[in-house]
């Protein structure tokens, strides 16, 4: 009996991201290769390089190496603090074809088209802007025009994106990476913290809704103390997913049983 098909879906969480890669990680070392991948946010960004080659170290090291606050990427003139075109070079050095058509595994990116308010799914013809628009947090990041229309951060309307997996793969992994566990008022202390619990608070209710959608979902709890953008927590984000998968051994492993 051949193997099933394996695809895995990558929410957004900023940081928290990262934690995707160690939850890969420990797949892999169990013999689970998704094919398919589909992501939104940082779950697109992970997605990206995980679909074109890149390993676990890889992926960390881009992360620790890219500052999303330095002021030569302040915007002007542009709706957010961040102006995301100036990414695009950083990508291009790791993404050289930047087309969807190059990447070894098949990427499906959730983004959202703010004037209409509705989810695209990217996953054919330029891969480097489709994963930005993916990304692009609402206020933090300026959103991106593709096709002249105007996109922003794919967890707005699709954090959880399982629907492009489902007519494809016969087992489905969920990875989700905003745990949305009860806070004190003291730790909405600034404007930002208070934008990011709501945003955790709208996607959450439209993600867990999908859950069933797929045969086996990990969403690490230790996340919750997270903030979106604290860089100083990448490498225990990592550990943290690779802690929580290798936590569901068992229910990975019935996963290679038709």
């Amino acid at each position: 009996m051949s193997e099933p098909t394996y695809g895995i879906v990558l929410s957004g969480g900023g940081i928290r991201g990262l934690a995707h890669v160690g939850v890969i990680q420990a797949l892999e070392e169990e013999g689970i290769y998704p094919s398919y991948i589909a992501g939104a946010s940082a779950g697109a960004i992970v997605g990206a390089f995980y679909a074109a080659g890149y390993r676990a170290d890889d992926i960390l090291a881009f992360f620790r190496k890219t500052s999303i606050f330095s002021i030569d990427k302040y915007t002007y003139r542009k709706p957010g603090l961040i102006d995301t075109d100036k990414f695009y070079q950083i990508f291009k050095a790791y993404f050289p074809e930047d087309r969807f058509d190059h990447l070894k595994k098949k990427l499906f990116v959730s983004a959202t088209d703010i004037l209409a308010g509705k989810t695209r799914f990217f996953h054919e013809g330029p891969l480097i802007n489709a994963v930005l628009a993916s990304a692009a947090f609402p206020v933090v990041l300026s959103p991106m025009t593709i096709e002249g229309v105007l996109y922003a951060d794919g967890g707005i309307t699709n954090n959880f994106p399982v629907e492009p997996l489902l007519a494809h793969c016969d087992k489905i992994i969920g990875v989700y990476v905003n745990p949305l566990n009860k806070i004190k008022a003291v730790e909405l202390s600034s404007s930002l913290s208070v934008l990011d619990r709501a945003f955790k608070i709208g996607m959450a209710n439209i993600s867990i809704q999908k859950f069933g959608q797929c045969n086996l979902v990990i969403a690490p709890e230790k996340l919750s103390h997270f903030g979106t953008f604290s860089m100083s927590h990448l490498d225990e984000a990592y550990e943290i997913g690779y802690e929580a998968a290798k936590n569901r051994l068992a229910d990975i492993r019935k996963l290679k049983k038709y």
